[in-house]
């Protein structure tokens, strides 16, 4: 069992949720789950054998995804971040989880359930972390102009000599 485990609160689509992420990701699958027993499903206004929660794996990463209730909310102060090796990458991700939900800008979103995701290529921790802030300074620029992230255009900022 890992020590540290992400836990995502949703209202009542955990199930639907893992699936998505899970197909999302080359090395993900999902672990268990566990089912509303008798009394904590009384308390909970549920039924008996209700999906509780499920528990599933991104790239080595563990989550325990939870049908609890409409009392709490994700926000935007809690995201998934995911580095990506190419731009197909981001693409497919992008268009996958943005679907139903809201692009924001910068290389986040949200998905239809609410969760925020920045997606953003490997390099750009690299580019923006450059010691000649003029670089650095250009792609920050470059980056806030978007909402999903273009390599290219992220590289051919921090490249160009203005």
């Amino acid at each position: 069992m890992q020590k540290i485990v992400t836990f995502l609160w949703f209202n009542d689509q955990a199930k639907e949720a893992v699936d998505l992420y899970v197909s999302l990701f080359e090395n993900a699958k999902i672990v268990g789950a566990s089912y509303l027993t008798e009394s904590v499903a009384k308390a909970a206004g549920k039924n008996p054998g209700d999906l509780s929660t499920v528990d599933f794996e991104l790239n080595g990463q563990n989550f325990t995804a939870l049908n609890g209730g409409p009392m709490f909310t994700f926000s935007e102060a809690i995201s998934i971040l995911v580095y990506c090796k190419t731009q197909e990458e981001i693409d497919k991700l992008w268009e996958a989880l943005s679907e139903g939900g809201e692009e924001v800008s910068c290389g986040w979103l949200k998905d239809r359930f609410g969760l925020t995701w920045q997606i953003v290529p490997e390099s750009l921790d690299i580019m923006m972390r450059d010691p000649d802030t003029a670089k650095a300074d250009r792609v920050g620029a470059a980056m806030l102009s978007m909402g999903k992230l273009n390599i290219r255009e992220l590289e051919n900022a921090y490249n160009s000599a203005e």
